[in-house]
C-alpha cells in the first residue's frame, strides 16, 4: 500500500508519520521547499511529543519520505490524503476550502489507476461531493473514489490518539473503496478500534458535531464557573459532581479562560455557517461561540481586578502562551486576547512559555520575552498562570514570593489549591473557586 499525503501540517504530518509505524509506504507532500528540506534533514516543524523520534525511525526503515514533487507522488500512490488547511475565511467564518480544491485539482492531473482521494482535513458538508466534481471535471476518465475519514487528534498526545483512537470514521458508499480503507486501518481492526462506515456526508458532519459538542461542555463549565464564584461554591467539586454521571462523563469539564487551538474555534464557526446557509441555525452553538470569544476577553478583567482595580504602570508576569500544554500551538491562545487587553489597559508584560515563544512572537507586541519562569517574575506586580505547563504546577512559591513586588497570583487553569496559597501568603485568584 503506497499513501501520498498532501500537507505537512499537524494532521498530514503526525498521519503521515503513523500510517508509516503502520509499515505502510508514504510520501508526505508540501509545496514549502523549506519545510520539506527540514523534514529531510529528520527536524520537526511542529511540537508534538515522540513525533521526532517515529518519523526519524521510519524515515531510516525506508517508509516514510518527504517531497515538493506531487504530480510524481501521486501517482504512485494507492491512496491520497488532502490534509491542508481549512482556516476560516476572514470577515464571514466559512472556511476556505482554496487550498482543499487546488489539491484535488493538482491530484485529478496526476492520477494513474485506480486510486482512493481521502479528505482527512476538516471540512463543510458537502466538500467531498465538490472534491469529486472536481476531479471529474479535470478527468472525466479518471477511476477514482472521494473517501471522508476525518481526523480526531489532540495536539500533545496525537499518536496515542492515532494508534489507539476512540473511533475511526469512514465515509464513502464504494465498497471498492471501504476495502482500501479496511487496509490501511488494519492494525486498528486487529485491536478492535470501533471503525465506522457512513455516507461521505455523516462523515464529514461527525467531525463538526464533535467538536461542537466537546466545546459545549468547556463553555458550559466555565459559565457555572463563574456562578460558582458568585455564589460561594467549588467549580471543581461541581464538575466531579457531574462527571461521575455516566451520561456526562468527566472530560472536558476543566474550567478555565476559555477553548482555542486549532479546530474548536474554527470548527464551531464553520458549523455555524453550514447551519445557517441551509436554513436550520444552530443557537446554542452560536452562543457558545461567542460566549467563549467573550470569556477570553474577561480574563483580563479578573487580573486587573486581582491587581486592585487597575493594572496602569504595572508589570505583569505571564506563564504560559500556547493554548493547552505540550504544543507549540498559539491559533486562538486565550493569551492572544488576554495579554493585548493589559496592554491596553497600560500594563507592561514579561512572558515565558517552554515551547510556544517563536509562533508567540509573531503574533505579539511589546512583550519582554523570558528565559524561564522565575525570570518574568522578577519585580513583577503579579503573575498569571494562562497555560498549565506540568513545569508551572510545582513553582517554588518561596521563591516565587520573592521576585515578585506583591504577592499576586491569578491561576486561570486552577493549578494550585486556594487554601494552601492562603496560608503561603498569596493574594490568590483562581476560576470558579
Amino acid at each position: 500500500m503506497r499513501v501520498a499525503m498532501i500537507g505537512t501540517g499537524y494532521v498530514g504530518l503526525v498521519s503521515g508519520v503513523c500510517f508509516s509505524e503502520f509499515g505502510v509506504d508514504v510520501v508526505c507532500v508540501d509545496k514549502d521547499q523549506s519545510k520539506i528540506d527540514r523534514l529531510n534533514k529528520g527536524e520537526v516543524p511542529i511540537y508534538e511529543p515522540g513525533l521526532d523520534d517515529l518519523l526519524d525511525k521510519n524515515v531510516k526503515a525506508g517508509r516514510l519520505s518527504f517531497s515538493t514533487d506531487i504530480a510524481e507522488t501521486v501517482k504512485d500512490a494507492d491512496a491520497v490524503f488532502i490534509a491542508v488547511g481549512t482556516p476560516s475565511r476572514r470577515g464571514d467564518g466559512h472556511a476556505d476550502l482554496s487550498y482543499v480544491y487546488a489539491a484535488a485539482e493538482e491530484i485529478a492531473l496526476a492520477m494513474d489507476g485506480y486510486t482512493v482521494v481521502i479528505t482527512k482535513s476538516t471540512v463543510p458538508v458537502g466538500t467531498g461531493n465538490e472534491v469529486e466534481d472536481i476531479i471529474r471535471k479535470a478527468r472525466p476518465d479518471a477511476d477514482f473514489n472521494v473517501v471522508s475519514n476525518p481526523e480526531f487528534l489532540r495536539e500533545g498526545s496525537a499518536i496515542n490518539d492515532f494508534m489507539r483512537p476512540d473511533r475511526v470514521v469512514i465515509g464513502t458508499s464504494s465498497e471498492r473503496a471501504q476495502d482500501v480503507m479496511r487496509e490501511l486501518y488494519r492494525p486498528l481492526y486487529l485491536i478492535e478500534t470501533p471503525i465506522l462506515f457512513t455516507t461521505r456526508k455523516t462523515a464529514e458532519l461527525i467531525k463538526y458535531a464533535a467538536n461542537a459538542f466537546l466545546a459545549t461542555k468547556i463553555s458550559f463549565i466555565n459559565e457555572i464557573a463563574d456562578l460558582c464564584e458568585h455564589v460561594g461554591t467549588n467549580v471543581q467539586d461541581v464538575a466531579k459532581g457531574i462527571g461521575l454521571d455516566g451520561r456526562i462523563g468527566s472530560k472536558f469539564l476543566h474550567a478555565g479562560p476559555g477553548y482555542g487551538g486549532s479546530c474548536f474555534p474554527k470548527d464551531t464557526l464553520a458549523l455555524v455557517r453550514t447551519a445557517q446557509d441551509a436554513g436550520s441555525p444552530l443557537r446554542l452553538v452560536e452562543t457558545v461561540a461567542e460566549y467563549n470569544n467573550q470569556r477570553k476577553r474577561n480574563m483580563a478583567g479578573k487580573i486587573i481586578s486581582a491587581c486592585g482595580g487597575s493594572v496602569d504602570g504595572k508589570t505583569i508576569a505571564i506563564l504560559g502562551l500556547a493554548f493547552k500544554p505540550n504544543t507549540d500551538d498559539m491559533r486562538d491562545s486565550p493569551s492572544l486576547d488576554i495579554i493585548p487587553e493589559l496592554q491596553k489597559a497600560g500594563a507592561s508584560i514579561r512572558a515565558y512559555d517552554p515551547e510556544a515563544m517563536d509562533e508567540a512572537k509573531a503574533l505579539l507586541e511589546n512583550i519582554e520575552w523570558c528565559e524561564n519562569a522565575y525570570d518574568t517574575m522578577e519585580g513583577a506586580d503579579a503573575l498569571a498562570i494562562v497555560t498549565e505547563w506540568n513545569e508551572f504546577r510545582a513553582l517554588d512559591l518561596d521563591r516565587v514570593q520573592s521576585l515578585l513586588e506583591k504577592p499576586v497570583l491569578v491561576d486561570l487553569r486552577n493549578i494550585y489549591k486556594p487554601e494552601e496559597m492562603a496560608a503561603a501568603g498569596f493574594q490568590y485568584t483562581s476560576i470558579g473557586r
